[in-house]
């Protein structure tokens, strides 16, 4: 250990910016592209003339009950993650 820096302390904090840094929004990141899967998306028919009323024609995926329920449980653990640091923070004496 240097006399200087407390290397025990600088791991710790550099691993928990990384998780909540970088972490948390890529799992915000992902509970998004869960509700928005990719997929054909266009007119429903190819041939048709594309314009503003063709557009509402035009197919959607939607992310289903499966991809609707991951994306809320990732929402609720980003939330919970949020909850405890204003808490640790609220609550430091």
């Amino acid at each position: 250990m240097n006399s200087w820096v407390n290397l025990d302390a600088v791991w710790k904090i550099v691993v928990v910016g990384l998780v909540t840094g970088a972490g948390l929004p890529a799992l915000f990141a992902l509970g998004l592209r869960l509700l928005n899967p990719s997929g054909p998306s266009g007119p429903s028919d190819p041939s048709a003339p594309s314009g503003p009323a063709d557009e509402a024609a035009a197919v959607r995926p939607t992310a289903g009950p499966v991809g609707s329920t991951l994306a809320g449980l990732i929402f609720a653990l980003v939330l919970a993650a949020i909850g405890w640091g204003i808490y640790v923070i609220v609550n430091h004496r």
